[in-house]
């Protein structure tokens, strides 16, 4: 196991010892609060900035490049087999259209209140889906991972706790549309609990951090595994198990700090849309928000999403030229939300962001 990811996980399991922080006045600048573990690189569905998403070689290079977790998005296949997939929708990154035997499974789904076209993983057997090969989903902004359309395919959650196992690193687990799957007999939570207990990395101190958007999961999870659990929060909208629920709290309510204060009691992290910590005023970053010192006053860890290297992912502080798809300052961006005080970065480009977090921190003369 990497040391940042050692630090990482001891931070998690006594956070609330470790700190008790001011607080400030509602009308005040919040002030930048410390880490309160060192920063750890979470490679975002793999080295996905290099080789296509949600593949072996994505993880591998990830690792490679100094990741301390690599995080597999879960889907399951009609079977019930947990695979690593941003969306259970997968037209856009394998060849599933170029196989006619499967010209028919293309169909219309609501997928958390919204109509989704395409071809799905839960009407596929496992076997099926091992003859499909991925590829790169942005072609258009990263035409060079191209290169590898067609080499891998989708990889099980097995494969992917093995190859962290193997290579000493962390795995940031995701369920995806987990109230969907429940809806049809698919769940998520309890294949995913037998699969780390079967490779034996259920424990607290195991290299695993679960995550999700939605809440109701999160808390059944809390009571199944011990490992540390990290709530999502997106930047607009609300967690969709509780838009289903009739709950009217969105995740900015998450964020005040009483919905931090109810999160702490089934989490141990927050997952936060990285302009949740630097709010952007025309187009660039202005002072650190709140949400880094509120959640440290809970004892909640606060890893943000997603660095992207280019241009057109970052606020225009940021930006190199006017081209959306040439690479941008991220190692500027990086250092911004470290001297914001989070303490993990998910990025499509853990190689850039790992020389941030491994660079002596300058100091002012």
């Amino acid at each position: 196991m990497t040391s940042r990811t050692s630090l990482a996980l001891a931070g998690v399991l006594a956070a609330t010892a470790l700190v008790t922080i001011p607080t400030t006045s509602a009308a005040a600048t919040p002030a930048v609060e410390p880490s309160l573990v060192d920063p750890v690189v979470i490679g975002h569905r793999g080295a996905s900035g290099y080789r296509p998403e949600h593949t072996l070689a994505a993880y591998e290079l990830a690792i490679e490049q100094g990741a301390d977790y690599i995080e597999p998005d879960l889907v399951s296949t009609k079977d019930g087999v947990l695979v690593a997939r941003h969306e259970n929708e997968i037209g856009g990154t394998t060849d599933v259209a170029d196989h006619p035997e499967f010209a028919g499974r293309r169909t219309t789904k609501v997928i958390d209140g919204r109509p989704v076209t395409g071809w799905f993983t839960e009407d596929f057997t496992y076997k099926e889906l091992r003859t499909l090969r991925a590829k790169e989903r942005l072609p258009q902004v990263r035409p060079d991972n191209t290169a590898y359309d067609g080499q891998e395919r989708i990889p099980t959650l097995d494969e992917v706790i093995k190859l962290a196992r193997r290579e000493g690193v962390g795995i940031y687990p995701e369920t995806k549309h987990p109230t969907y799957f429940d809806s049809i007999g698919l769940s998520l939570e309890e294949p995913l609990v037998a699969a780390l207990e079967k490779r034996h990395w259920a424990d607290a101190d195991d290299p695993v951090i679960i995550q999700s958007f939605e809440t109701g999961n999160l808390r059944e999870l809390d009571t199944l595994i011990d490992v540390p659990i990290a709530q999502l929060i997106d930047g607009s909208g609300a967690p969709y198990d509780l838009v289903a629920a009739g709950d009217p709290r969105t995740y900015t309510d998450l964020l005040t700090p009483a919905g931090l204060a109810e999160i702490a009691t089934y989490a141990d992290g927050v997952g936060v849309n990285k302009d949740r910590v630097l709010p952007r005023t025309g187009g660039a970053t202005t002072v650190p928000s709140a949400v880094v010192r509120d959640a440290h006053a809970e004892g909640l860890i606060v890893h943000v999403w997603t660095l992207r290297r280019e241009n057109q992912f970052m606020a225009t502080n940021f930006r190199i030229g006017s081209d959306p798809n040439a690479p941008g300052d991220i190692a500027a961006e990086a250092r911004a939300f470290l001297d914001a005080g989070v303490d993990g970065i998910v990025s499509d480009n853990p190689d850039l962001v790992v020389a941030v977090v491994d660079a002596p921190v300058p100091h002012a003369a």
